[in-house]
């Protein structure tokens, strides 16, 4: 995937833009950034990552993916963002995601809060 583009809808390749943050150990710089590579997380099915960046005070303990009947990702809009730079404390961004599930095709509007902690962004909820 990484010569491919991304997942996020950035129109740039999967290495140069959420690769070095699912695959390379970075840190998104800002919330939209994050919401961007946590989209990616879900498409590449990776609980790590999207657990890794969920706030503790709303992480669950788990997360269920459904393996046995994927959802299929089929591309992520920006609708809007406040705040969320590397200087803000928390940020939100409100996006629609579009996916199959199911055999149907699906749309999850949500505008999620981001707080930033020891200069790093974690997703807190959807509110």
């Amino acid at each position: 995937i990484s010569a491919s583009l991304c997942p996020c809808g950035t129109g740039t390749s999967y290495a140069d833009c959420c690769g070095p943050y699912l695959d390379g150990g970075q840190r998104p710089t800002t919330a939209e950034a994050l919401m961007r590579s946590r989209y990616c997380g879900y498409v590449l099915a990776r609980k790590d990552y999207l657990l890794n960046t969920w706030h503790p005070s709303s992480r669950p303990a788990t997360l269920d993916l459904d393996e046995a009947d994927p959802t299929r990702w089929l591309g992520l809009k920006i609708i809007r963002k406040e705040a969320g730079d590397s200087k803000d404390k928390v940020g939100v961004v409100e996006f629609v995601a579009r996916y199959k599930s199911g055999g149907k095709a699906r749309r999850l509007h949500e505008t999620s809060r981001f707080v930033r902690e020891d200069g790093h962004w974690f997703y807190l909820r959807g509110i």
